[in-house]
């Protein structure tokens, strides 16, 4: 009897594991708190008694507990290690471990995880398959394999009870928002943990991702300085997702090659993020340093399309909206563009204090010269005009910024690290004129919808 595909193959033959169960989630908050009461213990009793903080210690013992325990905390922490200067070095370092070689599962868990993905002759779709991953991350780690016909392939395999432990770290997630704004009432975070909540949920489903490698692969098919892996459907399913190996070095083994190089990387990262975005309306929402991969042609590989978010049109819009509102110092253009993200009735002094933040994001688009991003301020600029912003929000009694932000200001702040560390000198308002002199609301409509029918990515906001 042959075995059945796996898309044919009924839910009760996967691993029991991996639903989202009351025991499940009791589980995951022992663990986060056994592992955070943990470190704070250790760190009180240096205090205790008098000891000198080991900063090199503290962040190896940090990673590998951030490390064991997988999931969106993991993924907290290497959202912090792409930030420049936001964390000493020490921590830096061990943290960066995480996007690309947190610690890994066993072989024990692999077997499991493609018997119940595969079938018990799972092996037998591959010419070869190794043992140790990859590359492991914080909802699932990577095997290198080689398929029948001979092409290397990287198999992304879900760590087990993932559900469950999204589901816990989400609640308490929060539980944090909320004695948070016990405490600052600067900005309600409501729609951010609305927000977080979808995407991670979204990255537990592989299908999902196949198909928004598909529409990325359709986006940039243009876009000469970028490459996407393409899937291999009848080796995929939910919680297993096999693709073609794109090769590549790490994006900090290129920060001491000549600025010829940096720049042409850093301008591929940008077409890779923004071409997406103003010509049809979808943007990759994790751009930390595991993600893509650099070539030898200073070309980028996208590697990572779990959290990938669609905006409407008219958002879109809008934010071209409000940089000609920071240009030309068009109040009423600017009072339209927030309006438009869903900011409703926006007092003058509340737009003041939102353009104050936005004028920082903008910084590097606004001026018609080669420049770097530290020109317009760089990371200790920022930290200090989002301090006064966090202030004077408080003072006008707060604000709940609009769910679609949430990745927008990610990719931005993420992006902008990249060029920070690269020290790229562009031309940044050309480059952001190429993609938006042309721009046509009702041609992004029909790109959109073309580009999401032919992946078979659902249209919702």
């Amino acid at each position: 009897m042959s075995e059945r595909p796996p898309s044919e193959r009924p839910p009760a033959e996967r691993m029991s594991s991996d639903k989202n169960t009351v025991g499940g989630r009791m589980r995951r908050y022992a663990r986060v708190g056994g592992t955070v009461g943990g470190l704070a213990a250790r760190l009180a009793g240096n205090r205790l008694f008098g000891l000198q903080l080991d900063k090199g210690v503290h962040a190896a013992d940090l990673q590998a507990a951030l490390g064991g325990l997988k999931g969106p905390l993991m993924k907290v922490a290497q959202i912090l290690a792409t930030v420049p200067d936001l964390l000493p070095n020490e921590y830096v370092t061990e943290l960066r471990k995480l996007q690309t070689s947190a610690p890994p599962m066993g072989w024990a868990f692999v077997r499991r995880r493609m018997t119940s993905e595969l079938g018990p002759g799972w092996q037998s779709h591959f010419k070869s398959f190794e043992r140790e991953a990859a590359a492991a991350a914080s909802l699932g780690q990577v095997h290198r394999a080689v398929s029948l016909d001979g092409r290397d392939l990287a198999c992304k395999i879900q760590y087990p009870d993932m559900a469950s432990a999204v589901e816990a770290d989400l609640k308490q997630l929060k539980a944090v928002f909320a004695i948070y704004r016990r405490y600052d009432r600067a900005i309600d975070p409501t729609q951010i943990h609305l927000e977080l909540s979808e995407r991670l949920r979204e990255e537990l489903d592989y299908d999902r991702e196949a198909r928004n490698m598909a529409l990325y692969r359709a986006m940039l098919a243009d876009q000469t300085g970028v490459h996407v892996p393409e899937v291999l459907a009848e080796l995929s399913t939910d919680r297993l997702l096999t693709m073609t190996w794109l090769s590549g070095a790490p994006l900090m083994d290129q920060i001491g090659a000549d600025l010829e190089r940096r720049n042409a990387i850093a301008l591929n990262m940008f077409r890779a993020w923004y071409v997406p975005f103003y010509f049809h309306g979808v943007i990759h929402g994790d751009p930390h340093l595991g993600n893509y991969s650099v070539c030898p042609d200073a070309t980028v590989n996208l590697l990572d399309f779990g959290c990938i978010r669609v905006f409407r049109p008219e958002f879109v819009g809008a934010v071209i909206d409000l940089y000609r509102a920071l240009r030309d110092d068009d109040e009423a253009l600017a009072v339209h563009a927030y309006e438009t993200w869903g900011f409703h009735n926006p007092s003058k002094e509340m737009i003041a204090v939102l353009s104050e933040w936005a004028r920082f994001l903008y910084g590097p688009l606004l001026s018609d010269k080669v420049q770097t991003i530290q020109d317009t301020g760089g990371t200790a600029y920022g930290a200090g005009v989002a301090a006064r912003v966090h202030k004077k929000l408080r003072e006008l009694g707060g604000v709940m910024p609009p769910r679609e932000f949430v990745l927008m200001d990610r990719a931005a702040i993420g992006l902008g690290s990249v060029f920070t560390h690269l020290n790229a000198e562009i031309n940044w308002h050309r480059q952001f004129h190429d993609l938006i002199d042309r721009f046509d609301l009702s041609s992004l409509k029909a790109r959109q919808a073309e580009a999401l029918a032919q992946a078979d990515v659902p249209l919702a906001y």
